[in-house]
């Protein structure tokens, strides 16, 4: 199941990302509904384009991130205590870091970056944007659920507009973030049992070799 989840996460995650890649100019929106935009960004930083840091130690941070999560899948095919969400989880949350992860290792060699109004090409003769392991995320998911002005006598805002929700993401980071909330209000019990289990298991082999 956690296989089939992540395989599918992925491949859904990166033909949407090609597909705006290769069909919108940077900064580009489609109007979906009033709610809801699809406006082509790119990022250099994590989820919903925060930065941090430098981008090569952020790339292998987040591979060995992923491989870390691909070990603990591993380590939990043979556990019949665990619920199925909490295994779907997860594989969602590996399958969100993996997502942005092949972004930044290869989109900077795979695509030009032309300014708008043009669009990417995918395998340009003169090559990509950026060597490998220095790719962007490629965001479009924008929802502008509603907006307002604050009033001018309120301190700091007095005036501003506003608008929620601003961040623009992508189907990995979705996944990642609504499966890390479901976890904690579902199924953090499951790491907790967790830990216990490596506790008791390192007191039988401490035990065993006191003997």
């Amino acid at each position: 199941m956690a296989t089939l989840i992540i395989i599918v996460v992925i491949a859904l995650d990166q033909a949407l990302k090609i597909w705006v890649k290769t069909h919108f100019f940077y900064g580009e929106e489609l109007q979906i509904a009033s709610w809801f935009k699809l406006q082509f960004i790119e990022n250099n930083g994590m989820a919903f384009g925060m930065e941090l840091g430098s981008k090569l130690l952020l790339t292998w941070f987040r591979i060995i991130a992923v491989a870390l999560f691909c070990y603990y899948l591993y380590k939990l095919r043979t556990r019949t205590d665990l619920a199925r969400g909490y295994v779907a989880c997860i594989a969602l949350i590996t399958a969100g870091a993996a997502g942005n992860v092949l972004d930044c290792i290869f989109y900077g060699v795979l695509f030009d970056a032309p300014p708008p109004p043009l669009v990417a090409q995918m395998f340009p003769p003169d090559g990509g944007y950026a060597s490998l392991f220095n790719g962007r995320v490629v965001d479009m998911f924008y929802f502008p659920l509603c907006e307002w002005d604050w009033p001018s006598w309120m301190p700091m805002v007095g005036g501003d507009h506003f608008i929620f929700f601003q961040p623009i993401f992508n189907l990995a980071d979705a996944s990642l973030s609504v499966s890390m909330i479901v976890l904690i209000l579902f199924y953090s019990r499951f790491l907790s049992a967790d830990d216990k289990k490596k506790t008791s298991d390192t007191e039988t082999q401490s035990g065993d070799s006191n003997q």
